[in-house]
């Protein structure tokens, strides 16, 4: 489990991950040596998995985002797992996630502009396996948009 030096760690990691273990350190009055310890424990134990940069679709000139939810044909076995297999190659699809209930896929993905968008749907979405049901809801903006947690 997490002691508070743990939790001090993580928020200064969540709050800027680019910290060096001595800038953690620093902030958390720790040795930079009891922070490395700290965080090989943590990374070992999976509770961090590593570290991202947070890209700004928008500024690299895909500024349409458009989250489609999904519910596949589940009368076809291993219907799920071959429509997972195949989104993954849709390079506009930026996250997938799966869930219980009627719908049982969310696609998060990016475009350029509306038409590359509806080429993309058209031609790749809509040629995924086993869909049955697709709804498509486009991002107007983004109101709270948090990777970290309150520790």
């Amino acid at each position: 489990m997490l002691d508070s030096q743990d939790r001090a760690i993580l928020r200064r990691m969540q709050a800027d991950p680019a910290l060096t273990a001595g800038e953690v350190a620093e902030l958390t009055g720790l040795s930079a040596a009891q922070v490395t310890r700290r965080l090989d424990r943590m990374q070992r134990d999976g509770m961090i998995r590593g570290q991202s940069a947070v890209i700004d679709w928008a500024a690299m000139g895909y500024p349409l985002r458009v989250s489609l939810r999904v519910s596949l044909d589940k009368t076809v076995p291993g219907a799920f797992d071959a429509f997972v297999v195949a989104a993954r190659d849709v390079a506009e699809v930026l996250e997938i996630q799966t869930f219980l209930g009627r719908v049982d896929v969310r696609l998060s993905l990016v475009a350029r502009d509306l038409a590359h968008y509806q080429a993309v749907y058209r031609d790749r979405i809509l040629a995924l396996p086993h869909i049955a049901d697709i709804e498509a809801l486009m991002d107007v903006a983004a109101v709270k948009s948090e990777t970290g947690l309150p520790l």
